[in-house]
């Protein structure tokens, strides 16, 4: 059982935070941007930060935003259309945090990003040392996704998970998620009256995936389905999450001190380092490699390299250096890394002891398929059905 000196105690190291602000808290298409919303969370966050915290917005509503002034009468589905609402919309959300952190003496940065920024290593970097530095500066960082340009090839799906990797981005302790509902419910609050809110939750399970279903907010894109699933990656970081209701002044404040509001997600004892957080959940996987059980054990419990031996098929085109996911026998995707050989050399070694990789192809750059410090479990025996 958790406590509420867990939830303290969780929170109370935390000084760098990522707070996502979704749609539905600061714009509609019927009256477009809440500047008094904006007003109020800026004099929050402006608070904060003078209080010793380093505040990272990610935050949604340049398409909720950009509608009325396109005389759009809701959320188009086309993606030019939404690309032309999030371009008329994004100065317009942009130009009302300006006003409302400058009267709190608080300079503000956009910072717009796509999945290719931070899929790619280099530009992964560039990003973390830009935000910084800005940080460094004491300005706030206010992040969307670049919608204006974003393909579903190269989109985030949903400012939850950008969000979620911002945190592993600029290492952030806890990431706090302003919705219109104030946590995590056991059932659908606004369908059922019985519902309950849970106030911590250890440790995301399939119950709890479950209970969060996938249902969607009519302004954004992420369900609670969505915000579990951020909250998820981000437990694997070693961070804490919270989802608030962004209406209710003063509560990321209260959330922060650690006050029983809103859901608490707590951290995972073992961490992920930045990398293995870069590899698991921001690069974009090119194949498959299905591994035997004692290949699964060896990678997931004894943290090892993965070699040929354990490798029983290989699927997907990729090259040495590019990532791939790593599968059990049913399919569950137990880890991701980076490998050292191409798939058509895999293909030709795997099942193979190190010992005869030369043999095969007549040269070995590696004994390792995937070393160890390239691989980032993202599932252990728990999570897993067949175990």
């Amino acid at each position: 059982m958790t406590t509420p000196l867990d939830r303290r105690a969780v929170l109370s190291g935390v000084r760098r935070v990522v707070v996502k602000i979704g749609s539905g808290v600061l714009a509609s298409h019927a009256r477009g941007l809440n500047t008094r919303r904006i007003g109020l969370l800026a004099r929050e966050c402006a608070a904060l930060a003078a209080d010793g915290y380093q505040v990272v917005i990610v935050s949604s509503g340049a398409i909720a935003s950009g509608l009325a002034p396109l005389g759009l009468k809701e959320r188009p589905k086309s993606l030019p259309l939404k690309q032309a609402a999030a371009a008329v919309g994004q100065s317009r959300l942009m130009w009302a945090y300006e006003r409302a952190f400058g009267r709190h003496g608080r300079l503000v940065a956009q910072v717009l990003l796509t999945g290719d920024d931070l899929a790619q290593r280099a530009r992964f970097l560039n990003a973390r040392h830009t935000l910084l530095t800005l940080l460094d500066l004491n300005v706030i960082p206010i992040i969307n996704e670049n919608d204006t340009v974003a393909v579903d090839e190269i989109k985030f799906g949903d400012n939850d998970t950008l969000a979620s990797l911002v945190l592993g981005l600029i290492d952030a302790r806890a990431l706090a998620i302003l919705s219109d509902v104030d946590g995590l419910y056991t059932q659908d609050p606004r369908r059922d009256p019985n519902a309950t809110r849970l106030a911590e939750v250890a440790r995301v399970t399939p119950e709890i995936e479950r209970i969060a279903g996938g249902a969607s907010a009519a302004e954004g894109t992420g369900g609670m389905a969505s915000k579990v699933g951020a909250a998820k990656r981000v437990a694997a970081y070693g961070a804490a999450t919270l989802i608030l209701d962004g209406r209710r002044a003063g509560a990321l404040t209260r959330a922060l001190r650690g006050e029983p509001v809103g859901t608490l997600f707590f951290p995972r004892p073992e961490r992920l380092n930045s990398r293995q957080h870069w590899i698991a959940h921001a690069v974009r996987v090119s194949g498959t490699l299905w591994l035997d059980p004692g290949a699964v054990h060896a990678v997931v419990n004894g943290k090892k390299s993965l070699l040929p031996s354990g490798i029983t098929k290989v699927s997907g085109k990729f090259e040495a250096g590019d990532a791939v996911a790593c599968v059990d026998a049913r399919g569950h995707t137990v880890a991701r890394g980076l490998v050292n050989y191409g798939a058509a050399e895999v293909a030709r070694i795997q099942g193979l002891k190190t010992s005869e990789i030369e043999k095969r192809l007549g040269y070995k750059y590696y004994d390792e398929v995937i070393h160890r410090d390239n691989l980032a479990v993202v599932s252990d025996a728990s999570d897993r059905s067949d175990q």
